[in-house]
């Protein structure tokens, strides 16, 4: 399922990907407010597959963005059902999550791409959609804003309390 912006290409993750996906996992200002732990190789390998196997099964997933001109990773966006012990549950609704390479944050990329994803996840038929933020990530908690999730609630995941966010879709 491809995507293309006028900055960004949105395609499933290739083998081509890896090298730059661990890269990106494997720091930590990346995984800051994603539980604070680098990711390794294998962590990132099994995360990229991961990725490919949410389409199969679920009819959506995430996405590798590359830099249309330059053909350069940029981050990954996109949707699951991961399953998480949250409470409230929203276990069957789409959750969408991003994260970008440090070269490319700062540049709009984030939002050229989600925007993107969430005009598919939309005219797919899907009613709404959610995304969880660390309340601290001041960048993602306005990016999520921006492109219409509202009526933030705390939830709670393990043992904190993140900031859920839900989105009714545009159009049909």
């Amino acid at each position: 399922m491809r995507l293309v912006t006028d900055r960004l290409v949105l395609d499933l993750h290739a083998v081509a990907d890896f090298a730059a996906l661990a890269q990106m996992w494997a720091d930590p200002e990346t995984v800051r407010f994603l539980g604070g732990k680098v990711s390794s190789r294998q962590d990132s390998w099994m995360r990229l597959l991961r990725y490919r196997g949410l389409w199969a099964l679920l009819g959506y997933g995430y996405w590798a963005v590359h830099e249309k001109a330059s053909g350069r990773f940029v981050g990954e966006l996109g949707f699951a059902d991961f399953h998480r012990p949250t409470d409230p549950s929203f276990e069957g609704v789409p959750e969408a999550g991003w994260v970008l390479a440090p070269w490319a944050r700062g540049q709009g990329f984030a939002s050229e791409a989600l925007r993107a994803g969430l005009d598919w996840l939309d005219g797919a038929g899907f009613a709404r959609s959610v995304c969880i933020i660390d309340p601290a990530n001041a960048a993602s908690l306005a990016l999520a804003q921006k492109v219409g999730y509202g009526a933030p609630q705390p939830v709670r995941f393990g043992s904190e309390t993140i900031t859920l966010f839900e989105r009714v879709a545009t159009s049909p």
